[in-house]
């Protein structure tokens, strides 16, 4: 286990929450929520169009819903919530099969919560993925909370660890693959990661079937000006 966290703390990493506990809570985790902007890309827009998202932060949340899927024989609530009105989250979120996507909460504790009344999930069964102020209410009921560093923030990064609101710091800022470490790490936690790069990569019968289940999922999307 430290073996793990060494690579991770190379990499730039800090762990806020010793590992073993990390491990420990993941185990009862049923959900991975994610922030977008700050998060997906480095928080760069232009007007209307919104903002992107790596290819590789994509395929990291697939290969840790794989991972999911194969420790425990179905898939995890997988969704974003974001303050804004982005195309392309929503492009991503369509085509990766996340059953959930909320936009335009300026307040996201009506979406988890939300969330929590949909699928039966207590607080603690949902790790979150964030980067900023608007944030922390949901981080700070999530299971596990993952906290992408932005250089340009010491103060709120302090802030974060001070009150116990995440549990990991990316090395990686938005826009560089920090999603992709968080789900290299989470699967790394949950033991099977060569198993699921082999399954991967050979496009083996079991990497087919989770693909089927996968794409069955539909994307539903929620508007807070609608609500």
């Amino acid at each position: 286990m430290q073996h793990l966290a060494r690579i991770f703390k190379d990499g730039g990493g800090q762990f806020v929450s010793p590992i073993e506990d990390i491990q420990n809570r993941l185990s009862t985790i049923k959900a991975f929520l994610f922030d977008w902007d700050g998060v997906f890309n480095n928080s760069a827009k232009m007007g209307k169009e919104g903002s992107p998202y790596q290819e590789s932060d994509s395929m990291g949340t697939n290969l840790l819903r794989f991972s999911y899927w194969l420790k425990n024989g179905d898939l995890p609530i997988t969704g974003i919530i974001t303050g804004a009105e982005n195309r392309t989250a929503l492009f991503l979120a369509e085509r990766e099969h996340f059953p959930v996507f909320f936009f335009n909460y300026k307040n996201k504790l009506p979406a988890f919560q939300q969330v929590c009344e949909t699928y039966n999930l207590q607080p603690k069964e949902i790790a979150f993925v964030f980067d900023d102020v608007l944030d922390f209410s949901v981080a700070e009921q999530c299971g596990l909370r993952f906290l992408v560093q932005r250089k340009g923030s010491p103060l709120m990064t302090n802030f974060v660890k001070n009150r116990n609101i995440c549990d990991y710091v990316t090395g990686n800022e938005g826009g560089q693959s920090a999603v992709r470490e968080i789900a290299e790490l989470l699967i790394g936690l949950q033991g099977n990661y060569e198993e699921v790069v082999e399954k991967r990569y050979q496009f083996s019968g079991t990497y087919a079937t989770y693909l089927k289940l996968r794409d069955e999922v539909i994307t539903h999307s929620y508007n807070f000006k609608n609500v």
